[in-house]
């Protein structure tokens, strides 16, 4: 099937929410373009919306965001280290797929989690 533009715009963070982001599949790389992990690439530039439109050399998925999070140096990996955060294996449809209510129960199902077992209190085991 053909990509389309994306129906939606993302919120990708609270950080010069004026500026645009398109998290793709690694089958379009433009000069810019940045390795994202294994399969993604992300470009900001105009370029990818160009391909994307005129339905030529274009991404096979894509998330267009705008605005990014952002962290003080080593901050994230300071975060990962301490288990601030859950990370489960990325897949094209986690990422790029339209049902995006259940996003966060699909990613915890990938880890073996319950939602409904979560507590809401901090803590280490």
């Amino acid at each position: 099937p053909i990509n389309t533009p994306p129906d939606l715009v993302m919120l990708g963070g609270p950080l010069e929410a004026e500026r645009g982001f398109v998290l793709h599949t690694d089958d379009y790389h433009a000069e810019h373009s940045m390795e994202a992990g294994a399969g993604l690439t992300l470009t900001a530039t105009r370029e990818v919306l160009d391909a994307m439109a005129s339905h030529t050399g274009h991404p096979r998925r894509a998330m267009l965001a705008l605005g990014y999070a952002g962290w003080g140096g080593g901050q994230l990996e300071q975060e990962l280290r301490s288990n601030v955060w859950l990370t489960c294996e990325a897949d094209e449809e986690l990422i790029f797929g339209e049902d995006h209510e259940s996003k966060w129960s699909r990613a915890l199902a990938k880890l073996g989690i319950d939602p409904e077992r979560l507590s809401y209190t901090a803590g280490r085991a």
